[in-house]
Order: C-alpha cells, then structure tokens, then sequence
C-alpha cells in the first residue's frame, strides 16, 4: 500500500487534536496531512489520489470524511479505481463509522491497515439550495435528511462556536423539538410522484445512522445501488416524546406515521422553507435532487 492520512485535528471540538499524541506513532508509515480549515479535506484527498495513493486514511468526524469523499471522484468515476477509503471516526456523532460497523478507534485503526477485500459502496450526488440563495452540489457518503434534521443541524451549526461538540448537537435537539412546526414535503421517486407529504422529518440513507446513533434507515445495504427512504409524517409533541425510543431504533418502521421507500433518484420540493442536512452539514434547503452512484467507492469495513 501507499497510504496517506488526512486528519482533522480540530473534529470533536478539538476532540481529536488532543487525542492525537496518543495513536500518532500508529500513522508512522504514513503521509501524514493536516487540515487547515474547512473545504481543505477534499483538496488534500484529490491531490493524494492524482498523486497515487491507494489508501487514504480519514480521521476526524463526519464532515472531515464528507469533505474526503467530495475528493474522490472525477466526474461518476474514481480517481484512482484501485483506493480504498478507511475512516478513524473521532467526532462527535461519528455515525458513518456506525454505518460502516466500526467499533471503537482501536478496530478503526485495524481496518486501516487491514489487507482487504473490499466491495465498493456507494455515493449519492445531491443538489440543493444553498443559504445564499444559489444552487450547489456535492456529494455525499452517510444521509440526507430535511425536516427536524435540517433544524436540528442548523441550529447546532448556530451554537457550536459558544459551546462546541456535543453539548451543541443537544442543545439544537432540545430547542428544536420545544418549536418544531410540520413542514411540507412533495417527492417525485424515479419519475413517479410519490405523495405529498406533512412531515417531522425524511431522511434519505446510505447508511443507516444519523443524529448520532438514529437507525435512521436501518435497511440501508450501502452497496445496493438505492436510497433507504424514510417519511416521519407529523407527529404532535406529545407523540413525539411518547414514541421517541422506537423512532430512534431500528424499529422505525413498525411506527404507524413511519413510511419508507428505495429508489435511485428522488426530487423534493416544497412551499415552506425547509433546512436540509447533508452528512450532518446545515448546507442549505429543499428543493433537492438526488441520484445514486452504485458502487463507486472502496471502503474498509466490518
């Protein structure tokens, strides 16, 4: 292998940066590069990639391997076909290590170095509207969600500078659930109109994890070339605390206001503003588009 580690010394409010000294003499073998702020990531991994690296090491949380992932490709196809994708995840929801079955930091760092076989997985493509009112697109690994889950990451963005981590991600939770209003959600699944759609929330999965450790798409397989769809249709707040458990477990879809799909492509639209979340960035709102990219990426996992 040619490995190379890009790391976030800053994920976790800094959760990472002061865990560093302990496992740094594991990356000894490595290329070692240090973000500088952010967007830096996906430089860093597409420069690595053009440069020939087979093994790109990201260690930090879920927005320093979205911004790796958002390296990766030229165009629908690999950089460089033959690498493979390991994630040390460090941050403070760390939901795509979930997804990819990791463990702890320790079995993180096995995998890094692990030999293989891996399947390529997949990536979604995603363009929405941004909050400076243009349109952008990137990629994504983990879950799109719009609803509570666009507020939630929203909200947690607009405290994380005065309280950081996840102090913030449960402060924006709380606030959010004591003021949360249904919004409206129309989606059209590969070209058929799938419903109108009062919601509390619908996420859109690779994985199968979001808001640190919501089976938010527990069916998700990562490599079946579709999204795991789920619809919370509104729920009054007292619904919503009283059933809380099972819309947080991967009994989801034994709820009576819980509905799920799967499909390649998916549009969202919608009257109301609607906060979107992208591999929990606050990013912009709907409307959206969807498309998967079936198995276009190597990740190491269990």
């Amino acid at each position: 292998m040619k490995p190379a580690a890009i790391v976030n010394l800053h994920a976790a409010a800094g959760r990472t940066g002061k865990l560093w000294p302990q496992i740094a003499d594991h990356f000894d073998h490595m290329d070692v590069q240090f973000t500088r702020g952010p967007g830096h990531a996906t430089e860093l991994a597409r420069a690595c990639l053009k440069a020939g690296y087979d093994r790109i090491v990201a260690v930090g949380g879920d927005g320093t391997v979205h911004e790796v992932v958002n390296g990766w490709l030229d165009g629908d196809k690999p950089i460089n076909p033959n690498a493979t994708l390991a994630v040390l995840p460090l941050g403070t929801g760390s939901d795509y290590g979930r997804s990819l079955g990791i463990k702890d930091y320790k079995d993180a760092l096995d995998l890094a170095d692990a030999e293989g076989p891996f399947s390529p997985i997949d990536l979604g493509r995603v363009t929405y509207q941004a909050h400076n009112g243009g349109q952008e697109t990137r990629l994504f690994n983990n879950v799109v969600s719009f609803g509570m889950g666009g507020e939630v990451a929203l909200a947690s963005k607009n405290v994380f500078s005065k309280i950081g981590g996840k102090a913030a991600f449960q402060y924006a939770t709380a606030k959010v659930f004591l003021t949360y209003d249904a919004k409206s959600a129309t989606l059209v699944l590969d070209g058929q109109p799938a419903g109108d759609f009062k919601i509390t929330n619908i996420a859109i999965g690779i994985g199968r994890y979001h808001g640190g450790g919501m089976h938010v798409c527990p069916k998700s397989a990562m490599d079946d070339g579709l999204f795991e769809i789920t619809i919370i249709h509104h729920l009054g707040a007292f619904t919503l605390a009283k059933d809380i458990k099972v819309l947080y477990s991967d009994n989801v879809y034994t709820h009576p206001k819980v509905d799920h799909y799967r499909a390649q492509h998916v549009i969202a639209r919608t009257a109301d503003k609607v906060s979107i979340e992208v591999d929990g960035e606050a990013l912009g709102t709907l409307p959206l588009e969807l498309t998967i990219l079936p198995q276009v990426i190597r990740v190491a996992r269990r």
